[in-house]
């Protein structure tokens, strides 16, 4: 049985012509029927391109995840956008290396992307460009942005390890930089 691509053809359309790479568009079904669109932009400057041509049909931005990765040995960072438009699931991927160290802010289009972005720019260093409210969320205005996701991995957070052991890890490394 051949599966059918579910989506809003507008939307597919016009993100199609973001992303040229070799399988940068990949169409998938889960067990329950449910549609996934995934998309790995070009530039991760046209994240702000996606973007209004989203909210342009009415979407939701549900995510913004991001995470480190290595590619041919060296360190980079991939920002995944999860929008929504009648159940459909559309995953946008930027991934940022040397020549594009950062991507524009989305919360002047869709305002709930405010905290994802203020979180990615303390806890990864990544660079979001027109943030119309880049202040920190957590952290002490003194540790570099990025330095609690450079020696305090993710899993480790996620674990609920906060604790004064955590802390004097995160400050003794701040204080022999």
């Amino acid at each position: 049985m051949e599966d059918i691509i579910k989506g809003n053809a507008d939307v597919m359309t016009a993100l199609d012509k973001l992303c040229s790479g070799k399988n940068a568009i990949q169409h998938t079904n889960d067990f329950f029927g449910n549609a996934f669109n995934w998309y790995t932009l070009d530039l991760p400057e046209t994240i702000l391109d996606a973007a209004k041509e989203l909210y342009k049909h009415r979407a939701r931005l549900a995510m913004i995840t991001a995470y480190n990765r290595e590619q041919e040995n060296k360190e980079e960072k991939s920002l995944c956008y999860e929008f929504v438009i009648e159940g459909v699931v559309y995953s946008i991927t930027a991934n940022l290396d040397a020549a594009h160290d950062s991507v524009p802010s989305l919360s002047r289009i869709f305002p709930n992307a405010d905290w994802h972005e203020r979180e990615m720019m303390e806890l990864y260093g990544i660079k979001i460009t027109d943030h119309p409210n880049p202040r920190r969320l957590f952290l002490d205005e003194k540790l570099d942005k990025g330095l609690l996701g450079e020696i305090v991995p993710l899993s480790v957070m996620m674990n609920g390890a906060s604790s004064a052991e955590l802390w004097e890890r995160i400050l003794a490394d701040k204080e022999t930089k």
